[in-house]
This record gives structure tokens, sequence and C-alpha cells, in this order.
């Protein structure tokens, strides 16, 4: 009996057991066949549209328009909430490549797409010890949802796609491409979508540029790009330690040895921090510039299926004649010499010294007609307005005290102040236009709008006119060369002539005055040039006529309004510094006209050239006529009002100040310029040129009642021709950029006499420079 029952109580027992094991392996078979009906159902679509081949192919993302200058380098981009420009596998460096690796997924290469092992320990482990994404897994999430839900079970779905997704991207595409494309798609902050815009915008570094301890900061911010910023002040040990995490994960795998892991935790992360905003950066005038000629062209160009590309989302390439360097010399030569002629502007513009300040000659009627116009025409009435506000409101918000930054020449500066005085504060600022151009090929090498994008946006290379005082002369010289064969030595009397009433459509008579007060004797035209003798200019304009002169500027790409009146030829015309520019170059390009170019291609995403630009040239003079107004503008270096850009020394007695003499130049190869100065100072100008680059400097206030008071300080040879001089030495210096220093080419059948017996000769400083003045012009 008793046996019975250990029997029947040991078959219990077994049933039991195999009970157990059936219900362990149905629920084992069943979670698994689960898992794998969860998986087909999700790749059938059923939880959700899944990405098929083509999407994969060519995953969405917003790229930045990239804009590179002549010699290779990125002057900025267009992008509206992506700055991404994708790089191939080849252009990053092994180190970086090594640290993803060793940090995100050590088994990248010997899985293919899903890390099981790593999953496996997830499980156990409950996700304590990370989720086990690969890099394939991590790139899925990227690029087709992004982050994950807080929801458990959706949590799960979206990791099952992502095991899909990975699984077939890895199908798709080399190992080297995911990699690629996860540095390329990632988002590390502060405008820097993608390795490329982090390594410029972290380090001022392309991605191949990088160095150990850089790679494995940007590698460290994978993991929270938020957390781990190194602009961001409130966790700097945390970013030093995660970037040490990085380096001790390529020590582990033997990536770098422990000596070099050692070394590198100990140094600082090198931040070299270079934002890539609109409004930062390089070339900044010149960028805003072409986001218009840019639009332009994507609404005359589109795709072949007739839709419009996208300026900030389809990463074209577009290619500028822009040299970086030259751009960069041109922007220091502004930054060191605005805030020295500010300083003085403002020193000359005190309360005590002047009441009106910043204006000159202005009554207080008539400044306030000046500040309402103002008012009228700023950013803040014409937001306010669209928004639906009265006059009557948007008025009375311009004498409200309110918190803003101002720019100032020593930083920004954070005040409250009514808006009507920050517009009465900027009415003071002095602001410069330069352009700089090969006159052979027309490409526009540097472009400086302004002094500041952030707070000055108004483009003073295109958008401004001014009136160009002295520098219109030479194109009366060679219309009267071109008309009458004459030379440079030819000689004129200096005393003053009057063109009567009705001559040449003159509604009165004009009487131009000298700017020294001297009539006497006679000159030739080369020293009346140098010397900027108006009597001189006026007898030419009655010999040609003012119409010949406006025909030959017209031919030389001027499109602005000219009067048919004899003034203009004393720089009454109101002209752009890129109109002046292009029409210089064609003396230095033996007469013919090239029009200025600014973009030579343009890209799309994958290389193809959906642009190309076509030279727009014509002959417009002689080469004779063009030579001999180029050296009839070499006296203006040598002898005249430019002449101090020959100079070996610096004034030892301090009667000179050093905002008119700014440094010794020390130029010795031949230089054709002409300064000019218009009416009561408020416009000063510099055109120079060399034979295979032209530039052309402004700077002047906003409003021509603020100007300097005198001419000491208020000529074009103290505003504007220090800008070049500086810009030019720096450019000359540079041996790679091969700037010319050599004569002028003189056409072979030369029939004008040039060298003249009088003519003083370079160097001869019984006539300092200083002490010849510079032209007024009315």
């Amino acid at each position: 009996m008793a046996k019975k029952k250990q029997a029947k109580k040991q078959a219990n027992t077994s049933n039991g057991f195999q009970k157990y094991v059936r219900w362990f392996w149905t629920l084992f078979l069943g979670g698994i066949s689960a898992v794998v009906l969860m998986f087909l159902l999700a790749s059938w679509g059923v939880f959700g549209a899944l990405p098929d081949h083509t999407v994969l192919e060519n995953p969405k993302t917003n790229l930045a328009t990239e804009i590179i200058s002549s010699d290779g380098k990125t002057l900025g981009k267009f992008y509206f909430n992506d700055n991404r420009t994708p790089v191939s596998f080849d252009e990053l460096p092994k180190h970086l490549v090594d640290a993803l690796v060793a940090t995100e997924d050590a088994r990248f290469y010997e899985h293919s797409g899903v890390d099981a092992r790593g999953t496996l320990r997830a499980v156990v482990k409950l996700g304590s010890g990370g989720g086990a994404s690969t890099i394939s897994q991590q790139l899925a999430k990227q690029l087709f949802h992004g982050e994950g839900s807080s929801n458990i079970a959706e949590r799960v779905l979206q990791k099952v796609k992502e095991w899909i997704i990975a699984i077939k991207l890895e199908r798709q595409y080399t190992k080297e491409e995911i990699i690629a494309m996860y540095f390329n798609i990632y988002d590390f902050g502060n405008n820097a979508d993608g390795i490329r815009s982090a390594a410029s915008i972290y380090f001022d570094k392309e991605p191949n540029e990088l160095d150990i301890k850089e790679s494995a900061m940007l590698v460290g911010m994978f993991k929270n790009s938020s957390l781990y910023n190194p602009r961001d002040h409130r966790n700097p040990i945390g970013t030093r330690n995660r970037r040490n995490v990085v380096l001790n994960q390529m020590e582990k795998y033997d990536y770098i040895n422990t000596k070099t892991s050692d070394s590198l935790k100990a140094l600082e992360l090198g931040l070299r921090y270079s934002p890539q905003s609109h409004r930062d950066g390089i070339a900044t005038y010149f960028r805003a510039y072409l986001d218009g000629f840019m639009k332009d062209w994507i609404r005359n160009n589109p795709k072949p299926d007739g839709e419009k590309y996208n300026l900030y989302g389809d990463g074209l390439k577009v290619y500028t004649t822009i040299d970086s360097r030259m751009q960069n010399y041109a922007e220091e030569a502004v930054q060191r010499h605005m805030p020295r002629l500010q300083a003085e502007f403002d020193n000359q513009n005190t309360p005590e010294r002047n009441p009106t300040a910043p204006f000159l000659d202005l009554d207080k009627n008539e400044i306030e007609s000046l500040m309402n116009r103002g008012m009228r025409q700023s950013e803040r009435w014409r937001v306010m307005k669209k928004d639906g506000k009265s006059d009557k409101e948007i008025i009375a918000s311009f004498v409200k005290p309110t918190a803003m930054s101002i720019f100032s020449w020593k930083g920004e500066i954070d005040t409250i102040m009514k808006p009507m005085d920050s517009m009465r504060y900027y009415k003071k600022f002095l602001h410069p236009g330069m352009m700089s151009m090969d006159p052979l090929t027309g490409h526009v090498k540097a472009w400086v709008g302004g002094m500041n994008y952030r707070h000055f946006q108004y483009d003073h290379v295109k958008q401004s006119k001014r009136q160009v005082g002295s520098t219109f002369k030479p194109f009366v010289y060679a219309t009267a060369i071109d008309q009458l064969h004459l030379s440079p030595c030819y000689k004129m009397p200096q005393s003053q002539i009057t063109i009567e009433a009705l001559k040449f459509g003159n509604p009165e008579p004009w009487t131009p005055k000298n700017s020294d007060g001297n009539y006497g004797g006679e000159v030739t035209l080369q020293a009346a040039l140098a010397n900027s003798v108006n009597t001189i200019t006026a007898r030419l304009m009655d010999k040609v006529g003012p119409q010949p002169v406006i025909d030959l500027v017209k031919k030389l790409g001027v499109e602005s309004n000219i009067p048919a009146v004899p003034s203009i030829g004393l720089g009454t015309a109101d002209l752009s510094v890129y109109e002046m520019v292009a029409a210089y170059a064609t003396f230095a390009n033996q007469g013919v006209y090239t029009k200025p170019v600014m973009v030579t291609h343009i890209e799309d995403k994958n290389g193809t050239v959906l642009y190309q630009f076509t030279p727009e040239s014509r002959d417009v003079i002689s080469a004779e006529t063009a030579y001999v107004t180029v050296k009839l503008m070499e006296g203006v270096t040598r002898v005249g009002s430019g002449a101090r850009l020959r100079r070996t020394w610096m004034p030892k007695t301090g009667v000179y100040p050093e905002i008119i003499t700014g440094y010794p130049y020390e130029f010795k190869n031949p230089i054709a310029g002409k300064t000019g100065t218009t009416q009561n100072q408020s416009d000063g100008w510099f055109m120079g040129m060399v034979p295979n680059l032209v530039t052309g400097v402004w700077v002047g206030a906003e409003d021509r009642a603020t100007h300097f008071k005198t001419i000491t300080y208020g000529q074009g040879a103290a505003m504007a021709l220090p800008i070049w001089g500086m810009y030019m030495r720096s450019c000359i210096d540079d041996e790679d950029l091969g700037i010319s220093t050599s004569d002028f080419e003189a056409p072979k059948d030369l029939t004008i006499q040039v060298d003249c017996d009088d003519y003083v000769e370079a160097g001869d400083e019984t006539v300092p420079s200083e002490e010849i003045p510079d032209e007024l012009d009315f």
C-alpha cells in the first residue's frame, strides 16, 4: 500500500514537472512566436509604415546650401533649421571613427545591424546597463522617428522598427557609409548640424583637421549634446569628464595607448567657438547679397520636374569668386582703421564742441524732420505697422525706455534706452564700403559692405549710392584723351573758367573754385589730376561736353542716372562702390569692360553643375586711351593726394595725426589711383589699382549732415585711403595671392607722350604729400 502511494506520488510529481515543462516551452515558443509575429507585422506595416528601399537610399534630411570661396573655404551657409553639409567617410579622420565605435558600438563591424549579445545583456539587466542600440539602430532612430516615446508599449514597437530599419540599412549601405551618415545626421547644438558644422563651429576646423581630443569631445556629445555641450557653462566638468570617458573607451579597445590617453585627459577642451549664424562670420554683407542672387536664380531656374530648388534644404553648393584670405585682409583693414577714425569724429562732436551732435549745419527743426523721417523708415516702424499698430502707438514706443544691446567699437553694450535716442546714437557712426576685383576676369575678390552686419545691415557696396567727388574726374580726362588725343604733358591754365548758362543744358553759369585758391600759371594734365585742380577739369568739360562723358561712363557699366550738366565732372553724381570699381577696372584692363562676377558655378548636392557663369565683356575705349588715363592716375599716388602710400617714414612732430598718415605703407610699385572728397566732407573715397587688382573704398555717415568739420580729417586720403593701404599691404605681402607689383602694360603702338620733363619723380620728399590738400569739389 505504501509503495502504491509512493508510486502515485512520484507519478503526480512527474506529471507536474512535465506540465511545467510543457508550460515553459509553450510560453517560450509562444514568446518567440509572438516576437517573430510582431517583427513580421511591423515589417508588413501593421504598426505603421516603414521606409521602403527608395527612402532608405535617399533619406530625407534638410541640407544647408554651402557658400564656397575661390580658395576652397566655406564662407557661410544658407539654412532654415538645419545647418548641415554632409561629408564622405574618406573625409573623417580615423581617430574620430575609432572614438565613435569604441564608445557607441564596439562590435559594430561584427553585427548586421542588431547586436544580439548586447541586446540579451540589456534584456537580462532590464535596460539598466544601457539600451544596446547599435550605431545602425541609432541612425534609424535619427532618420525616421527621432526620440523614443515615454509609453512603454509604443517604445517597444519603436525599438522593433529600429531593428528592422537597422537591418535594412546594413543591407543597403556599407559600414563606412553608415558611419558617415550617422556623423552627418546628428545635431551637436548651436546650429552645428552634422560633423562638418560641428568641427567648424566648435573648433574652427574641417573634420579631417580634428585632433584626437577634439574628436573625443564631439563623440562624447552623442550621449546628450545639450548636457555635454562645451558652450554650456552649467556643466563644464561633466563635458570634460564625458570627453575623458571616450578616451578611456579608445584605450580599452586599443585604439590609443595608456600614455596617450592619460596625456590627453589632462588637457583642456581647446574650444574655438566660431558661430555660423547668418549675421556672424566672414563676408556677411556679401552673403546677404548672395541670398538675393540665389533667390532670383532659383525663381528663374526650376528643377527638371518644374519644382523649385530649396535654398535652405536642398544642399546646393555655390562657388564664389571671393578669396577668403583677401576677404579677411579687407575686414581686418576696416576693423583697424574705422575705430580710430570714429574716435576722432566723436572727439570733435562732444556736446561742448557741437551742441547738435552728431549733425552739423542743421537747426532744431531740420534735425527733428530728419529724425522723424528715420523713424518712419526704421525696422521697428515696419514691424509694428505690419502688426496693425497705429501711428500714434508706434510713435509712443519710440520714446519708451527699452532694454537693448547697442553697438560700440569696444563691444556690445547692454543698456536701457529710448529707441529714438538709440537712433540718434547710431546716426553718429561712420560706415565703410569696399570692393576688390580682378580687372581681367571680373572676379570680385573681397566685399565689405559695412563694419558690423548684426547691427548695420545696409550694404555700402551695391545698395548705397553716394556722391563720388573727384574720383569721377578720370572719366572726364579719359573722354578728353579719347576725343582730343591729349597727352598728360599737355598744359592748361589754372585760371577760373565760367561755363555760361544754357551751354550743355546748364541752367545757370557755373564757376568752380580750386580748393587751394591757386589760379596762377599753367599745369600739365598730369599735375592737374594729381593735385585735383578743379578748374582744369572744368576746362576739359568745356571742351568735350557732359554728354560724351556720360556716354563713356554708361559703357563702363554705370547704371545710375547722371544728369547731363558740367558739374558732374567734379563728382556730383551718386554712384555705388560696385559701379566705380567695375568702371575703373576697364582702365586697368586696356579699355575692355568686364562685368563683375561673384558666382562661378552652382552644384546640387550630388555635384551636378546647375549653373556656369558666362563672362560679359566689351571694348569701351582704346588700349592707348586706357593706358594714358592710368599713367595720369599714377601721378596721384606719386606726388598727389595719394602720395602718402609711398611714405617710408612717420611724422615726428605730431602735426599730422596718425589717423591721416595711417602706417608707413612703403609701396614702391606702380599704383594708379584717385582720392575723392565731397561737399562738407560728407564722403571720402579712394580708388586704387595695380595691374591685376582694382579696389575702391568709401567712408561716410548714414546722413550727409553727419560729417567732419574740416578737411584735415574729412578728406578721402584720411577717411578711405588708409583702409586701401592696409588691405593692399597685406595682399602684396601674401605672395601666394600673386598680386602684381609690375608696371601697367603699355600698348605696342603708343602715339601719345606720357613722360613729361617737369614731372616730379617718386620719392621726392621736398613736397611732403600731407602738405598737398585734398580736393573740395564744389
